[in-house]
C-alpha cells in the first residue's frame, strides 16, 4: 500500500465552542472585562479534533469515542460526518462542552459543562483495534481508554500505540510506542523538583518510561521543542521546533499526538515521526490552531496544493481577519541563493506574513527545460519553510500562480528587480481584489542557472580518480 496507512484513535470527544469578541471596559460591579460579542463558533475537540486531524490528505480514520443522545453529541457527529468512520460506544450522560471567551483572540475565560460515563465497547470496536496500522489514544481525562484498556493491552503488544495521556485520565498501558506529555503534564505525572530545566525533564520522562513500561516518553516543551527520553538509554534527544510560532496554542497536542501516530502507521522511525510532528504542530499554531475556521471546511477537489506542514490558506485567512497585511511571492527557488533570500527578507518586512508560492517539480520542468528541477518540490518547500522570513508555502502545479493567488488572495506580490510591474500577468489578477503588485531590488549576478553552470564545470575540472 502505497497511500497513507489506516489509523484508530480511541479517547474522549469534547465539543469545543469559543466566543469571541473585543473588550475595552470593566464591569462596574466586578474587575472582571465586559467582552462585547462578535461571533461564536463550535467543532469537535479533543479526541475529535485528534481523528481530524490525522485523517487530513485523506488518511482513513476510524475514531472510537463514547457519546450520547444530548445536543452536544449531535453536533460532534455532525462535526465528524465525511471526516473520520464513527465507532461509538454508549455515554450515560452528556459530553463534556469547553466554552471559551476570548477578548482580541485571547482567552479570558473557560467554561466547563457536562460528563458523563463510557459504557462497553461493541464488535466494531474490537474488530477496529485488531486490524490497526496504528492508534492513537487521546486520554482527556473521561475515561474512555480505561473501558477499552484489555484492547489496547493487546494492541500495543502488535502495533505502535501512542498514548497523549491526561493528569486526571488512566495510565498509559504498558508497551506504548510513545507517550507524549506536555511539561505541565509530566511535572504533573511526576513532580519531582518542581524545576524546568531539561535535565529535569529528562529525570521525569525516564521515571515515567519505567513506571509505564513505555518505549518512550516524548515530552512536548512549547519552543524548546520535543525532549525524547528511552528507559535504560543515556541519550536522550531534543528535537527543536522549525520555527516559532505565533498563534493560538489551543489543539497544538492533539495536531502533534496525531502527526506522530499518522507518521508511525506509515512506518516512519519514532525520531522521525517526532520530527515531523513537531513542524505540523508549528504550522498547526501559526495558521491560528483548533480556532481557524479552515480547519473545518470542506478540502477542495482540486487545485494547488500545500505542503501539509504550512497551511498557507488558513494563515493568509488569519492574517487578514486580524487587519494585517499578507504578501506573497512566487518561484521555482530550485537552489536557494544569496539573491533569494535577500528578496524574501526585504518581502518579508512590507507585511505580517509571507507566503511562498512555488512551483511544482512538472511546472518547473516545464519552465526551465530538461534537468530541471535540481530538487524536488518536497525538498525545495522545507529549504524555504525553514528561513526565518518565510511563513508558509502552497506548492501551484500551472505555469503562473494566477490559480493559487485568487485563492489566497493577499495584498501584495513580490518579484525581484529583473522583472517590471507592467510585465507581470499576476498584476491583473490581484487588481480584482484591491491587491498591488511590487517589484523588490534584487541581487545581480545571482541564479541557479548560473549556480548549477558553475558546478557542470567545476565537476568537469575536477580530477578524476
Amino acid at each position: 500500500m502505497t497511500g497513507p496507512h489506516p489509523l484508530v484513535v480511541v479517547g474522549d470527544v469534547l465539543l469545543d465552542e469559543d466566543i469571541e469578541g473585543v473588550s475595552t471596559r470593566l464591569s462596574p460591579d466586578a474587575p472582571a472585562p465586559v467582552v462585547d460579542v462578535t461571533g461564536d463558533r463550535s467543532h469537535p475537540g479533543g479526541a475529535g479534533l485528534a481523528a481530524a486531524l490525522a485523517a487530513r490528505g485523506g488518511r482513513d480514520v476510524a475514531l472510537v469515542t463514547a457519546l450520547g443522545d444530548d445536543e452536544a453529541s449531535e453536533e460532534v457527529r455532525r462535526g465528524l460526518r465525511g471526516r473520520v468512520r464513527l465507532l461509538e460506544i454508549p455515554l450515560e450522560g452528556t459530553l463534556p462542552v469547553k466554552t471559551r471567551v476570548l477578548a482580541g483572540g485571547r482567552p479570558v475565560v473557560r467554561i466547563d459543562r457536562g460528563g458523563g460515563i463510557p459504557g462497553e465497547p461493541g464488535d466494531a470496536v474490537r474488530d477496529a483495534l485488531a486490524g490497526a496500522h496504528a492508534v492513537l489514544v487521546a486520554d482527556y481525562g473521561r475515561h474512555t481508554a480505561g473501558a477499552l484498556r484489555p484492547l489496547l493491552e493487546d494492541a500495543a503488544r502488535r502495533t505502535p500505540l501512542v498514548w497523549d495521556p491526561h493528569p486526571n485520565g488512566d495510565p498509559p498501558v504498558p508497551g506504548a510506542r510513545l507517550v507524549t506529555p506536555n511539561a505541565a503534564e509530566a511535572r504533573s505525572l511526576h513532580p519531582g523538583s518542581g524545576e524546568t530545566t531539561l535535565g529535569a525533564f529528562i529525570e521525569r520522562g525516564a521515571r515515567l518510561a519505567e513506571r509505564w513500561r513505555a518505549a518512550g516518553v516524548a515530552v512536548t516543551l512549547g519552543e524548546r521543542g520535543v525532549l525524547l527520553v528511552r528507559p535504560g538509554t543515556g541519550t536522550p534527544m531534543l528535537v527543536p521546533v522549525p520555527y516559532r510560532a505565533t498563534g493560538d496554542p489551543c489543539g497544538a497536542g492533539d495536531c502533534f499526538a496525531a502527526t506522530t501516530a499518522a507518521a508511525l502507521a506509515d512506518g516512519l522511525l519514532p525520531e522521525e515521526a517526532l520530527q515531523r510532528a513537531v513542524a505540523e504542530a508549528a504550522a498547526f499554531v501559526a495558521a491560528g490552531g483548533a480556532g481557524n475556521p479552515g480547519l473545518w471546511r470542506p478540502e477542495p477537489a482540486a487545485g494547488p496544493t500545500v505542503e501539509p506542514a504550512h497551511d498557507a490558506f488558513g494563515l493568509a485567512e488569519r492574517v487578514r481577519s486580524r487587519g494585517g497585511t499578507v504578501v506573497a511571492t512566487g518561484g521555482c527557488f530550485d537552489l536557494v541563493h544569496a539573491g533569494h533570500v535577500g528578496l524574501l527578507e526585504s518581502a518579508r518586512r512590507i507585511g505580517d506574513c509571507l507566503i511562498v508560492c512555488l512551483n511544482s517539480d512538472a511546472s518547473v520542468a516545464r519552465r526551465k527545460g530538461p534537468g530541471r528541477p535540481l530538487n524536488p518540490a518536497a525538498d525545495r518547500a522545507r529549504v524555504l519553510a525553514a528561513l526565518g522570513s518565510v511563513d508558509a508555502v502552497a506548492v501551484f502545479e500551472e505555469d503562473t500562480p494566477e490559480t493559487v493567488l485568487a485563492r489566497l488572495r493577499p495584498d501584495v506580490w513580490v518579484k525581484g528587480g529583473d522583472y517590471s510591474v507592467q510585465d507581470l500577468p499576476e498584476a491583473e489578477v490581484l487588481r480584482t481584489w484591491g491587491g498591488q503588485a511590487v517589484v523588490l531590488p534584487y541581487l545581480d549576478g545571482r541564479s541557479t542557472t548560473l549556480l548549477a553552470r558553475r558546478a557542470a564545470v567545476a565537476a568537469e575540472a575536477a580530477p578524476r580518480s
